[in-house]
């Protein structure tokens, strides 16, 4: 009953407050954590096979120093009273989702693009992508913005609740670790090649069951919205194993699928050109409507799992 409670709670937190600029956001103690680890490791380490055993010790720090910091907290605040933990629990999970603030960025491109302000529009997708938005027109900027509400389903909301319900406020904040430590250090470029690996490999590692199941959701999804779920599903199994990201395609392709749309494609990073492999079928012109249906998913496909989440917690409990 407790874990059923926290989880909705959380989510219902989420929903109503997002990530209010006025608290401290622990995602902001992780990202300055790895900072100065890094700049610890490569003071310390220089030569390539070096850097990659050091590279090791990030997650292996930022992520057990997240779940041992959480559980520390949470074991104090119990001894003051147990009604208090609770609450830090759910506020605690609750910062590892991120529904509210990813329907947020993704209105935020839709609204501009409603008011046919392009230059305003590429702003906005380029405070959530790392591709160059400078030169993208409508149908681009609708690409970047589904393709990242649909990859952020898994990362920012379906596995955050699925080591919430594993683990409690720890395991959440432990991937939240694994996922803040991808984003910073994860990347196959000269920089980060030997210090990210692992980093980069625990983060496909944790998020390989979740992506899974968010393609079963969204499929789900497809069909309570009225949309093609079938060709969502035939789209996942033909297309998601060819994003480079062993998990991305997943989310990716569902949204593709249902929608009637090809995702995927060039991207431009810093000036180099780079091709992502597609995703569904051009049966039409990407549209601003593209990003509300999307939204729509994403919000369903979340609201169902920590539905589901709780009723497994209370058969889990005998509840």
């Amino acid at each position: 009953m407790t874990v059923a409670l926290l989880l909705l709670a959380a989510y219902v937190l989420d929903r109503m407050v997002g990530d209010p600029r006025s608290l401290p956001h622990p995602v902001v103690l992780m990202g300055k954590a790895i900072t100065a680890l890094e700049r610890l490791i490569r003071r310390l380490v220089r030569q390539p096979r070096s850097l990659k055993r050091a590279g090791v010790l990030l997650p292996l720090f930022v992520a057990g120093g997240s779940w041992l910091l959480t559980a520390a907290l949470l074991w104090l605040l119990s001894e003051i009273s147990p009604w208090l933990a609770l609450a830090a629990e759910a506020w605690l999970i609750s910062t590892t989702i991120a529904a509210k603030g990813l329907k947020d960025a993704g209105m935020a491109v839709y609204v501009e693009l409603r008011k046919g302000d392009l230059p305003a529009a590429r702003q906005a997708l380029g405070m959530i992508v790392g591709r160059d938005t400078a030169s993208l027109d409508s149908p681009e900027i609708v690409r970047g913005t589904v393709e990242t509400v649909a990859e952020n389903i898994v990362d920012a909301i379906i596995s955050p609740l699925f080591y919430a319900l594993l683990g409690g406020a720890p395991l959440a904040m432990a991937y939240r670790a694994v996922n803040t430590l991808d984003s910073m250090v994860g990347y196959k470029n000269d920089k980060y090649r030997d210090l990210g690996w692992a980093s980069a490999r625990l983060d496909d590692v944790a998020n390989y069951i979740p992506a899974r199941i968010t393609a079963l959701l969204l499929t789900l999804c497809a069909k309570l919205l009225r949309l093609d779920w079938r060709r969502c599903w035939r789209t996942v199994r033909r297309d998601a194993r060819l994003h480079p990201s062993p998990n991305s395609g997943y989310p990716e392709s569902a949204v593709a699928g249902a929608l009637g749309i090809r995702l995927g494609g060039v991207n431009v990073y810093h000036g180099v050109a780079s091709f992502r492999a597609y995703m569904g079928e051009p049966l039409r012109s990407l549209e601003p409507e593209d990003i509300i249906v999307t939204s729509r998913m994403m919000m369903l496909s979340s609201s169902i799992f920590v539905v589901l989440c709780a009723a497994l917690a209370l058969i889990g409990t005998g509840g």
